[in-house]
């Protein structure tokens, strides 16, 4: 289900997905964009119960889109934007979280940086946005949020942390460590518990508006590419009666 590009490795009930794309600093196309998805949705239906997100290249997280093959469906390989799972998702940073990458980082449900990892969103400076980082308000504070998306400048990891952007700052090296001693810990909790504080705890915090539109575009996908969809326009076509099957 995954390539090199993004690799699914489990040990015990924790599961580590790793971008490895490091010799274009993991800058995401839309194949590496639905395998993401598709270990994320492979996570969510299995028996392991915590998943860490990581770089295999410590000098970078994630570049964000690569721009020479752009990912225009980005969104629906991150968490709360493109599908639910109840289960938590811990992101573990080194180097630079930029753009999308930064998106996909902040969108999971933990965050830990080394001590010299920024985050970048120049968006701003580049005169292009989508609005999918502004869900980052309902997961950081209202002007450091905002900030970070109009400066377009660099957040280091200690005034992240101060501000309560991320949950640890750790020395260099020390992030997939850090994250899976959480993993760990969070995996011998209850997992039917874990899930309702999670799904409980977001529905309180509301979604943005960016996050109703693509709720919104799901269930519409979901219906225009049904089976039932295309037995309709089959049916008309030959002006008979449609069959339906739910699918």
């Amino acid at each position: 289900m995954s390539s090199q590009k993004i690799q699914y490795q489990v040990t015990n009930d924790i599961v580590e997905i790793t971008l490895n794309r490091p010799e274009k600093r993991n800058a995401l196309t839309p194949q590496m964009c639905k395998e993401l998805r598709d270990c994320f949705d492979r996570f969510a239906q299995s028996e392991a119960r915590v998943a860490i997100l990581k770089s295999s290249d410590d000098a970078i997280f994630c570049a964000g889109a690569d721009l020479t093959d752009p990912p225009e469906l980005f969104w629906q390989a991150v968490p709360e934007l493109g599908f639910h799972c109840d289960k938590p998702i811990i992101a573990a940073i080194s180097g630079k979280a930029i753009g999308a990458g930064l998106i996909l980082a902040m969108m999971c449900d933990f965050v830990i940086m080394t001590e010299g990892a920024t985050l970048l969103y120049p968006e701003a400076k580049l005169g292009i946005d989508k609005g999918a980082m502004t869900a980052l308000v309902k997961r950081a504070p209202l002007r450091i949020a905002m900030e970070l998306m109009m400066f377009g400048e660099p957040l280091g990891a200690q005034r992240a942390y101060e501000t309560g952007m991320i949950n640890a700052v750790v020395p260099e090296g020390q992030h997939i460590i850090k994250a899976r001693k959480m993993a760990q810990q969070l995996a011998q909790n209850a997992p039917l518990v874990i899930h309702m504080i999670k799904r409980m705890s977001l529905d309180a915090a509301g979604q943005v508006p960016i996050q109703t539109f693509y709720d919104t575009s799901l269930k519409l996908d979901t219906v225009l590419n049904s089976d039932d969809a295309a037995q309709a326009l089959s049916a008309f076509q030959a002006k008979q009666k449609p069959v339906f099957k739910g699918k």
